[in-house]
């Protein structure tokens, strides 16, 4: 979903306090050029009660000034910087995590690291260099003593699945195994998440003839899809069991899933409305808040983070793409959204 960011332009992810394990997280995209300074964004989180952030690249001024309001961060990896981290070693990889984000944050407000964003999707000259990238920066983690506090992981698009319906056969797309099963292996010893994109957005205007629109917004009038003995009732549910089941279907259970973006345009598209938007993403936040789980798994909490903070004017793509944001620029909501 994220179009390739620059130094310039880039976003950062911020997780809502909540009393539910801050399960519930927003997406703050930069890629525009009217945007409020970052300073400004941190007092906006704070105000909000927003106590958690994820930044896309490891840009100084960003993490100074949530380092400055004690925010605790998970930063992004960029994709340029894979082929430097994986042909070092574990001591460059260290000087390269002091001197882009320890010197700037503290390791005690450092939650994850993400390495490479979409890179099986629009970056795959990076893919080769994906794991061992992860690897050597893990390494420099356990040198500093820090392995058991930061995880590390990366954040794919659902693309990444060749089958996804029924959920149950969910099934990674075989060209992408070969990296897929060596990080899958790299989460399961570490205990660190899968991290997946997914817009059922997107999934109803590719394919409005066999994504009901209710489906896509988890409407309560959506009709359920049945598979064996679970029932499906929305389409962000069957993307998270599908990708499950792909895993399991390797060989690797318990893996947690983390869907690091998901949310509803408010323009640009005849289904991308205010109210459309406020659907979605209620919902969303109501049911990681309830901690329902999916079908597959019930009961198991679910790390949402909901895409964006702002509208985002030099996003490329459909005119939609600019207009994810949940909050104006003067930091009042653009609709009628629980987020506390």
């Amino acid at each position: 979903m994220l179009n390739a960011v620059t130094l310039l332009f880039f976003s950062t992810f911020v997780f809502l306090a909540s009393a539910d394990a801050n399960q519930i997280g927003i997406c703050h995209g930069r890629v525009g050029d009217n945007l409020p300074s970052p300073h400004a964004a941190s007092l906006l989180l704070k105000s909000n009660g927003i106590s958690k952030a994820r930044l896309f690249l490891p840009d100084p001024a960003i993490l100074s000034a949530f380092n400055a309001t004690n925010t605790e961060l998970i930063i992004g990896v960029p994709n340029e910087n894979l082929t430097y981290l994986a042909s070092s070693d574990a001591n460059i990889a260290q000087n390269w995590l002091k001197s882009n984000i320890f010197s700037f944050v503290s390791p005690d407000h450092v939650r994850y690291l993400v390495v490479g964003n979409e890179v099986l999707y629009k970056d795959t000259f990076y893919s080769q260099y994906l794991v061992p990238a992860i690897n050597n920066l893990y390494n420099a983690l356990q040198i500093l003593g820090l392995d058991k506090k930061i995880k590390l992981s990366s954040a794919h698009a659902s693309s990444v699945l060749s089958s996804s319906y029924p959920p149950s056969a969910g099934a990674f797309d075989q060209q992408f195994l070969s990296v897929l099963v060596p990080m899958l292996q790299f989460l399961n010893q570490t205990g660190s998440p899968f991290m997946v994109n997914t817009y059922p957005f997107f999934s109803y205007i590719n394919d409005p003839t066999n994504v009901p629109l209710s489906y896509a917004l988890l409407g309560p009038d959506a009709v359920p899809v049945k598979d064996g003995d679970l029932v499906y009732t929305n389409l962000f549910d069957a993307t998270i069991d599908a990708i499950v089941a792909a895993m399991e279907r390797e060989g690797f259970k318990g893996i947690p899933v983390v869907v690091t973006e998901t949310g509803w345009p408010t323009a640009g598209h005849m289904v991308a409305t205010k109210e459309n938007a406020a659907i979605y993403n209620g919902k969303i936040v109501e049911r990681v808040r309830s901690g329902v789980g999916t079908p597959r798994q019930p009961g198991v909490p679910v790390e949402v983070y909901l895409f964006d903070l702002y509208d985002e004017n030099l996003k490329s793509g459909g005119e939609f793409e600019k207009h994810f944001g949940i909050f104006s620029l003067d930091g009042s909501k653009l609709y009628n959204i629980d987020l506390n």
